[in-house]
């Protein structure tokens, strides 16, 4: 196996070329989206809407636009995907289970928005946490129903511990998605078999390592075709932030969660510290 500081070179170049473009295409719409929904404004007053429609587990549609958008994307959870009518896409297990969930929550219910760090994604939408009577959290209540994920990003990680503990209540109940196989938390020799979707996945660090600028965490002897979580130089500046030095982690067990991809076995590019959650000290 090659030493430390010659693994994954061509992933590095790969990845960094990848990630560079990516941050600038993402800053572009960050940008853009910030501008149409009045970024600041929304932050800063009291903004309240009537709910009229919930498309899923985690989007609801406006009775009035706010700031030139209608649809309020729960920021911060992931609920299971319904087809709604995407050609070739098949709704994943108790999607509608978890829609019907959130129509109890807010249905023609009037809700308060409070925005996240970015107030609007690529789609138009805005991102906001939703409370119902200024006293229900719409979101810590779907993860606690067992009905959502947590899922966050470097420029949207408020009340990250609160809904990380709140998720881990419903998955030791296994309440709601967490009873069902779909959900449940990979070993990292299963990894390449749920390419291509949001995982959460559970092992040892064998070995952690920088190359150049980027950090590869590998769960397997083998770094050409083991699972292996990646970070970029903009992620370790926010890990470094947290006071989390992820070459620390070698021989510890954690959880991580992120999409899973394909490049020299199963891959997790981890973007902001909360993606990972140490389960050993």
């Amino acid at each position: 196996m090659p030493s430390a500081t010659a693994r994954r070179p061509a992933r590095s170049v790969h990845l960094r070329r990848r990630a560079i473009a990516g941050r600038a295409s993402w800053f572009a719409l960050t940008v853009v989206c910030a501008a149409a929904l009045g970024a600041e404004a929304l932050a800063e007053a009291d903004v309240r809407a009537r709910v009229t429609e919930v498309v899923d587990g985690d989007t609801v549609v406006l009775e009035r636009a706010v700031d030139g958008a209608d649809q309020v994307r729960l920021v911060g959870i992931q609920a299971p995907k319904l087809a709604l009518g995407r050609e070739g896409f098949t709704a994943w297990p108790l999607a509608e289970e978890s829609r019907s969930a959130l129509v109890r929550l807010v249905e023609g219910r009037l809700v308060r928005l409070v925005p996240g760090d970015n107030p609007g994604d690529r789609h138009g939408r805005i991102l906001a946490n939703l409370f119902v009577d200024d006293t229900l959290w719409v979101q810590g209540e779907m993860l606690r129903l067992g009905m959502a994920r947590v899922y966050t990003f470097a420029d949207n990680r408020l009340r990250v511990t609160e809904i990380l503990a709140l998720e881990g209540a419903a998955r030791a109940a296994r309440r709601g998605i967490w009873g069902h196989p779909f959900y449940a938390v990979r070993a990292p020799a299963e990894t390449g078999r749920h390419l291509n979707s949001f995982q959460l996945v559970e092992g040892r660090i064998l070995d952690a390592a920088q190359v150049r600028t980027r950090v590869y965490l590998n769960f397997g002897p083998d770094w050409r075709t083991d699972f292996t979580v990646t970070l970029d130089s903009a992620a370790r500046r926010l890990f470094r932030e947290a006071g989390f030095d992820p070459l620390s982690l070698e021989g510890r067990r954690v959880r991580v969660r992120g999409w899973l991809r394909d490049f020299n076995g199963p891959l997790i590019e981890a973007t902001h510290p909360e993606q990972i959650e140490v389960l050993e000290p």
